[in-house]
């Protein structure tokens, strides 16, 4: 508190200069904002449509063009310097430029005054633009307002000629590789025609394939070599089961006297060994071999004595089974013999044949995939040129103009009472601050406290002025005079508020 007494009065011996330099400044800060130039803001609300029945009709044939997105571009460069310059040019500002860097300065000074404000979600956007020009600002909007509108559709249709233009090189550079391709193939298929796979089979199978069938030709000539070797033993009557009036005993005296005579030893050895000896095994043995000798002498002496033996119907028929077992042994066996050679062919080309096959993969590989690429270039094509004709359709994106530019007869800068109030409480701080500047430049003692404290010698007492009448008038008048003069600042600052809020209503 005493602090805030001690600044009072160092202020208060020099109030009048206080109040000189507030009045100064006061009203020069007023002039000045008093001729500070009106700002009038021209504006214009657009709508676009991106909603369009096309692009469903349109999604599954051809790429649909992104309008949200080309609207989201067109809003963030709209403010770009070529836009900017050539608003310049649409509302003849360029030609007020005298020289390159005053042209630039025009430039910059239009960028950061244009606003463009609005969201995607909505589709609303509103182009604003303030100046002290009201037909200008309105002029300028309106040049804005056409370059957003014809921004948007600009240029879709030469950037589509220009993907059809590029898609068509790459679908002749891929004709000229399919050519080549199918050449190369040609080529190779007439260099290696007997190393050549068959459809859907490689080397390996085809051996694999081929050793299978010489293994069942094999198999099922071993079969008939069985079979025709049957019918030849039934032929020649060893596997045929004995007649019934086919005789049983018939004689035959050299096997039956040998016989005899194997007998008599046999029981002649029976006599001093046991049957296990091995001489009496080997004669049992003898024995029963002649009489088997015996019984087929006499199958076949039985069968030369029937004279229509040969001429039996199932004769014939084995005779003829057996040409037709004999033509199977043959075919088999030729069977057999072309399965063997071209085994051998193959394993012969065993180092040739992976290789040609490899060399054919790779060249039916790259073929293939030229002409995937060939087709999809083709689609692409059609598309591109429907896309284009698509994003031409102004019926994709349409414009509608809410409100078209306006300037409003009120300005809406500068605020006046603002800068009014701000230069009021200026001049207010420089008449204290000049005032007290000049009590620390002229100091004097206020009080015996800050005499002690500066001079530290104790003080025994203080004389007070004593006043005479015409003194105390003389102050009176002052007082007077200083109240008038802050009241009358006070009373002018009210009053040019006054004026502002009636002008502005």
């Amino acid at each position: 508190m005493s602090l805030l007494l001690n600044f009072l009065k160092a202020i208060g011996k020099y109030r009048w200069y206080a109040v000189a330099i507030t009045w100064v400044v006061a009203l020069v800060g007023w002039a000045v904002v008093y001729r500070l130039p009106n700002d009038y803001q021209a504006s214009a609300r657009v709508y676009v449509d991106t909603q369009s029945i096309l692009k469903p009709l349109m999604s599954g044939m051809t790429t649909t063009p992104n309008v949200e997105q080309q609207v989201m571009f067109m809003r963030r460069t709209l403010i770009s310097r070529p836009n900017v310059e050539r608003v310049l040019r649409m509302v003849d500002l360029d030609i007020k430029a005298k020289d390159s860097k005053e042209h630039e300065r025009q430039v910059d000074e239009l960028m950061s005054a244009i606003k463009v404000i609005g969201t995607e979600r909505d589709d609303i956007y509103t182009i604003s633009y303030n100046n002290e020009n009201p037909k200008l600002g309105k002029d300028v909007v309106q040049s804005l307002l056409t370059i957003f509108v014809e921004g948007s559709f600009g240029g879709k249709k030469q950037d589509s000629e220009k993907a059809v233009q590029f898609i068509d090189d790459q679908i002749k550079m891929y004709e000229e590789r399919l050519a080549a391709g199918e050449n190369a193939l040609k080529e190779f298929k007439i260099q290696n025609m007997g190393l050549l796979p068959r459809q859907g089979a490689d080397y390996t199978s085809t051996l694999s394939d081929l050793s299978d069938k010489l293994n069942q030709a094999r198999l099922e000539l071993l079969e008939a070599e069985q079979a025709r070797n049957a019918i030849k033993r039934q032929i020649a009557g060893e596997d045929m089961a004995p007649a019934a009036s086919e005789p049983q005993n018939i004689s035959n005296p050299e096997i039956d006297g040998r016989i005899a005579t194997l007998e008599k030893q046999l029981d002649s050895l029976r006599l001093q060994y046991t049957e296990e000896h091995p001489d009496i095994v080997a004669t049992k043995r003898l024995v029963a071999s002649l009489q088997q000798r015996k019984k087929e002498e006499a199958k076949k002496l039985a069968r030369s004595n029937d004279p229509g033996m040969n001429y039996s119907p199932m004769l014939q028929q084995m005779n003829v089974a057996l040409s037709v077992e004999e033509a199977r042994v043959a075919s088999l066996k030729a069977r057999v013999g072309e399965y063997t050679t071209r085994m051998a062919r193959m394993r012969s080309q065993s180092t040739q044949a992976p290789e040609v096959e490899a060399q054919l993969a790779q060249l039916n590989r790259d073929y293939a995939i030229n002409k995937d690429n060939y087709e999809k270039l083709v689609q692409r094509r059609e598309s591109a040129k429907l896309s284009g004709d698509l994003s031409s359709a102004t019926d994709m994106m349409s414009f509608r103009v809410i409100d078209p530019p306006i300037v409003p007869q009120t300005p809406v800068g500068p605020n006046r009472m603002r800068f009014y109030s701000l230069v009021f409480v200026a001049a207010l701080m420089a008449g204290l601050g000049v005032a007290f500047l000049m009590s620390q430049i002229r100091p004097t003692f206020l009080s015996q406290h800050s005499l002690r404290e500066v001079t530290g010698v104790p003080i025994l007492g203080s004389i007070g002025m004593n006043w005479t009448e015409q003194q105390k008038s003389s102050r009176r008048r002052r007082l007077y005079g200083f109240g008038l003069a802050v009241a009358s600042l006070f009373t002018a600052f009210a009053g040019v508020i006054t004026v502002t809020l009636l002008r502005a209503g």
